[in-house]
Order: structure tokens, then C-alpha cells, then sequence
């Protein structure tokens, strides 16, 4: 593969963007996992899979949005469903949970019903479920270089807002942290985040690689910023380790870095139950 790399441009473009996603979905996916978010990043796929079946039903139906990646609409959709998400969150003061499986129920319905107008399931409806290598192009890799460096700024920033907000929300609001706002571009971050993904993992895995690596760092980490730098090595592994095994297996990329995730997750706790389950 390390030849193919400098011979296929198609390539190139999946493995660079393999290594950004392997960064930037377990730095927010800790965050995401002290909040208590997890699912957030199911609700947020099937919007964007929404969103991407739109946009495939608006070129084969009107011929609009051709020769535009459906992935740019989905991105729309799923900041959308970040906003519908906040104001849930809002009107549900004491049940905010529920907001995650309104949109994510949502999102289900509404994509159901444009891919079944769209005349069903086509090859890239099908690439944006599981994953695929060939479909990251030269424009994808530039937007997901654009959203991963918009992702770090904002929590080189804002760290300081994102910890006390993520740990104890009532307490940042007490000493000044404008919770709404940050809470606002978090949201809009993991809807970005979760939008360029699904090239490379897939609608249906995406929010797996957001977690796993996460779950696996805490049963070994001793602190916060530990927890992030072990999230982003074993989330790494997984996309190479991942990446690697379905050019040789000819298998989708997605559930191949998923299953490397899931074996990283299990040695750490066989790892942290051998130290004497510390965590």
C-alpha cells in the first residue's frame, strides 16, 4: 500500500484524510463522552445521511446539485440538526437527553423517505453508509483540512470554557463562561466533524470512532489531557491499522476501523483489569 500511495492520488487523499479524522473525532469525542453526548453523533449521521440523500435525490430527480458532493448538503443538514438539538435542549430543561433521539428519530424518518423518492439505495448512497477509500476526493480532503483546523483553534481557545463546561455546566454558568455560546460552537464542531467522517467510516460507524477510542483512554488514563492524548493514539491506530486492512482485504474501510477500535477497547480494559481495575 505504501507504493500505491504515491501512485493513486485517490489514495493519498483517503489516507491524509484518514490521519485528520483519526485526530480531530476522539479530541472532541472526549468532551463529547464527559458531557454524556455519545449518542449525539448518531443523531447527527442520519441527519447528514438526510442531507446527503437530498442532495442525491435533487441531481437524479432536477438535475440541481450536479457535479457538487452530496457530503457539502449533509454538512448543512447536520448543522441544522446541531441548532434543532441546542433549542431541544432548551425547552426540555430537566429531560435534555431527550433532544439526542428526537433528531436522531428524526433523521431516520426524513432519510428513509428521500432515498425511498430517490428511487432507493445507488453505489454513493451505499459508500456514505459504510465508508469508502476511492470516494475521498482532492475537494474533500481540502474540507476536511478546513474543519480540522477550525476544530483545533477553537479548543486551543477555549479549552479552559470546554472543560469547566463539559464536567459541571451550573458552575461554568456561575463564573462567567458564556455556556450558551460555547456550547453552541461545540455542537456546530461535531457536526462538522461528523459530516466529513462519513467518508472515510460511514454513516452507520462514524459515531464509533468518536467513542471507542475514548471509552479505551479512560480505563488507562490518569487525568483529562491524558485522556485526550491516549484517545488520539488509539484512534489513529484504528484508521491506519484500519485503513491498511481493507486495501488488503478488499473490505470496507469503515467497519475494519471500527473492529481495531473494538479490539484497542477490549485490551485496555484486559490491561486496567490486570493493574487491579483502578478505573
Amino acid at each position: 500500500m505504501i507504493s500505491s500511495l504515491f501512485q493513486f492520488e485517490f489514495l493519498r487523499n483517503a489516507f491524509l484524510a484518514g490521519i485528520i479524522i483519526g485526530l480531530i473525532a476522539p479530541l472532541l469525542g472526549a468532551f463529547i463522552v464527559v458531557r454524556r453526548l455519545s449518542l449525539i453523533a448518531d443523531a447527527l449521521s442520519h441527519v447528514t445521511l438526510a442531507g446527503i440523500s437530498a442532495s442525491v435525490l435533487l441531481e437524479k430527480k432536477f438535475g440541481v446539485m450536479a457535479g457538487v458532493t452530496p457530503i457539502y448538503m449533509g454538512m448543512i443538514f447536520s448543522v441544522i440538526g446541531s441548532l434543532f438539538i441546542e433549542k431541544l435542549r432548551r425547552v426540555y430543561k430537566h429531560y435534555q437527553e431527550l433532544a439526542i433521539p428526537i433528531i436522531l428519530s428524526g433523521g431516520i424518518g426524513v432519510s428513509v423517505l428521500l432515498i425511498s423518492l430517490a428511487d432507493g439505495f445507488n453505489n454513493d448512497l451505499f459508500n456514505y453508509l459504510f465508508g469508502s477509500v476511492s470516494a475521498v476526493s482532492r475537494a474533500d480532503l481540502w474540507t476536511i483540512i478546513g474543519i480540522a483546523i477550525f476544530v483545533i483553534a477553537v479548543i486551543i481557545l477555549f479549552y479552559k470554557e470546554l472543560f469547566v463546561l463539559s464536567f459541571d455546566e451550573e458552575h461554568a454558568a456561575a463564573s462567567g463562561v458564556k455556556a450558551r455560546g460555547i456550547h453552541f460552537v461545540f455542537i456546530l464542531m461535531v457536526a462538522l466533524v461528523i459530516a466529513s467522517s462519513m467518508r472515510i467510516v460511514g454513516v452507520l460507524l462514524v459515531s464509533a470512532l468518536m467513542t471507542l477510542p475514548v471509552a479505551a483512554s479512560i480505563r488507562l488514563a490518569n487525568g483529562f489531557k491524558q485522556t485526550i492524548v491516549f484517545a488520539i493514539i488509539f484512534g489513529e491506530i484504528s484508521v491506519v491499522g484500519g485503513l491498511f486492512s481493507a486495501y488488503y482485504l478488499d473490505l470496507a474501510p469503515g467497519g475494519t476501523i471500527v473492529i481495531l477500535a473494538i479490539l484497542i477497547l477490549v485490551i485496555s480494559i484486559l490491561i486496567n483489569k490486570g493493574r487491579g481495575g483502578r478505573k
